[in-house]
């Protein structure tokens, strides 16, 4: 009989252990993950979730315009009896589920589209010339409104509440900045996000903790000359030759004064001088980015790109304004993920997707994101889900007109969006006891 006994102990003990250290036994997470995504891909699942995403790629909406994006998420946030506040920052919404009561854990997803002609000829292709749904945020929304229906059916078992964030203008406009300012996301306790990846195949995330993706700025130049016939330059002012000095300056900042081990960039992406090949202009225009993964270092190169340009102006007698566009678009700060936030998606994602080799530790990104907002304001994790299937060349990269995605990856997120958010309330309420 003691050795019954002591067999059984064996076996609970530990339970009793991980309960007291606020950590949910594996098994039980194991079962949420399977229980999830089995829902998210039957196939009466799958089919709504794919209709709603290619609805989204054929209506894309660029930034602060995302009005009809916006009514297609409110219909069926109301259809599924989900309660939600809008207008956020002018077309975002904030949803809500379970009882109200704290924990508040976020789950986000942005909204809007990019100013790029679609190549890719299918049925469902984008019917706005001009705008199309290149960085897959039609896939981030459709995944965040799967995880709407899946949290909705347990709303009466999560312990606490989900506020599900659809956001718009990420693509440069700082949209969570706006969401944040408006106070829509006061009091949470912590944010989820998602962004597909072209990289990673299909059934697979990526992601690490600390910094992650760059804080980024953008500039505008503009050197003013004199003018004159290019037969006769010294009687001009060249702000074309000015213009090439300053460029190539820039790039030592980087090269000469920045550390090897950091990662900062500059890049120039335009430049607009005359339009006559034996014409001198009075004006060169030119602009582009800076990167960095610290405050630190986007203030040096926002500093350092000023006196660099105004200094090789002054070189070549012209002068040089510098427009770093702040009021129009927002520096982004780096992304950040929290530690115990990162380590917490990591574990549902090994459990949901089969085992820790499906889960990749990715190297740190000079791509920004404005998501990096909610992380200067509450614990974030910000993860990158894999959308690559060699079968149908999927690994275009995004902001490309010929950008694909295997739809596959709907249910994936949706699950993993919903079982992130149900477990981490089932940790607080553990750790809070």
């Amino acid at each position: 009989m003691e050795q019954i006994l002591v067999r059984a102990l064996f076996f609970i003990f530990p339970f009793f252990i991980l309960s007291a250290l606020g950590t949910e036994p594996p098994l039980e997470l194991s079962n949420l993950t399977r229980e999830l995504l089995e829902s998210a891909r039957s196939s009466e699942f799958f089919d709504w979730l794919v209709r709603a995403r290619r609805k989204l790629h054929e209506n894309p909406e660029l930034s602060f315009e995302e009005f009809e994006t916006s009514q297609f998420i409110r219909t069926e946030l109301e259809s599924l009896g989900i309660d939600f506040t809008w207008p956020v920052a002018k077309t975002g919404i904030v949803a809500s589920i379970g009882s109200g009561a704290h924990p508040w854990f976020a789950l986000r997803a942005d909204m809007d589209a990019l100013p790029i002609q679609e190549m890719v000829e299918w049925e469902h292709k984008s019917k706005k010339n001009g705008k199309m749904h290149a960085c897959g945020h039609d896939a981030h929304v459709t995944m965040l409104l799967g995880a709407a229906k899946l949290l909705q059916q347990r709303r009466n078992e999560l312990k606490g509440t989900v506020k599900l964030v659809f956001q718009p203008g990420e693509e440069g406009r700082a949209g969570a900045y706006h969401m944040l300012k408006e106070g829509a996301l006061d009091k949470f306790q912590g944010i989820f996000g998602l962004h597909v990846m072209p990289d990673l195949p299909i059934g697979t995330i990526g992601s690490r903790a600390g910094p992650f993706m760059a804080g980024s700025g953008r500039f505008e130049a503009t050197i003013q000359g004199i003018g004159g016939h290019a037969a006769w330059p010294h009687k001009a002012r060249d702000p074309v030759l000015a213009m090439s000095s300053a460029i190539i300056a820039l790039q030592h900042i980087i090269s000469r004064e920045t550390d090897p081990l950091d990662s900062r960039v500059i890049t120039v992406g335009f430049v607009k001088g005359g339009q006559a090949g034996n014409v001198i202009p009075e004006t060169a225009t030119f602009g582009g980015t800076f990167r960095s993964m610290t405050v630190e270092g986007l203030s040096y190169l926002q500093k350092r790109i000023q006196e660099v340009i105004e200094v090789q102006a002054a070189v070549h007698q012209c002068n040089a304004t510098v427009d770093f566009m702040e009021e129009k678009l927002s520096f982004y700060p780096a992304t950040v993920n929290d530690e115990g936030l990162y380590s917490h998606a990591k574990k549902v994602g090994e459990h949901l997707l089969g085992g820790e080799s499906n889960v990749h530790h990715l190297s740190r990104v000079m791509a920004a994101e404005d998501f990096s907002f909610y992380s200067q304001k509450m614990p974030a994790a910000f993860f990158m889900i894999g959308v690559k299937n060699e079968t149908m060349k999927s690994g275009t990269p995004l902001h490309s007109p010929y950008i694909t995605i295997d739809e596959r990856v709907l249910p994936v997120g949706a699950a993993l969006h919903a079982a992130v958010a149900i477990s981490y309330l089932d940790e607080q309420s553990v750790g809070s006891n």
